[in-house]
């Protein structure tokens, strides 16, 4: 490891475990179950997931609604590389692969996921992506954990949870899909 990539990899502590998989996918549940009452699963319902760790989130609520309506419910993947007016500010960049171009929001009843909702710019920049697919006929967020710390005006419809948290601290949300691993740590940077 170079001297110049050990300054920009900030040292981490956990400081505890806030979900394990089982809460996981019991929150999961309850979020699509919200889902269902307020948009009654229409047949315009799409779940687009913010890669990465949104993707998984999209699909996993997909499946649980699709089981309790009888019928599919699609997805779609939402890349915001290009969308982002903060990566420089950043200690973590987000990864980026091809956006799904056949994504049709058009008319749709969008529901845009993400693990965690922090300052908000993310979504932002994902709704910038998101218009350029078409024009949705509503747009609602989906987030596992809600740490608050808004710089934007922005609110997630479903929240799986809301976690308090410090400027030092961070959120690891870890699912199997990405990570190999299942869980919600809070973390804190040390200095």
């Amino acid at each position: 490891m170079s001297e110049a990539s050990a300054v920009q990899q900030p040292q981490l502590r956990e400081k505890g475990r806030l979900m394990s998989a089982s809460e996981i996918e019991r929150t999961l549940v309850r979020l699509a179950h919200q889902i269902v009452e307020k948009t009654n699963a229409s047949d315009r319902l799409v779940l687009v997931g913010i890669k990465r760790r949104g993707v998984p989130l999209a699909e996993r609520l997909a499946a649980l609604i699709a089981g309790i309506e009888k019928r599919p419910i699609q997805t779609g993947v939402l890349d915001i590389q290009f969308y982002r007016d903060d990566l420089s500010t950043h200690d973590e960049r987000p990864i980026v692969k091809k956006t799904d171009s056949t994504l049709d929001v058009n008319g749709r009843d969008v529901i845009l996921c993400d693990d965690v909702l922090y300052t908000g710019r993310t979504i932002r920049a994902a709704l910038d992506a998101l218009f350029d697919h078409g024009r949705p006929r509503r747009v609602q967020l989906a987030v596992l954990i809600d740490r608050g710390h808004r710089e934007l005006p922005i609110e997630a419809t479903y929240v799986g949870r809301n976690v308090p948290t410090s400027s030092r601290e961070i959120i690891e949300v870890k699912f199997r899909e990405v990570d190999n691993d299942e869980q919600v740590l809070l973390v804190e940077r040390i200095d």
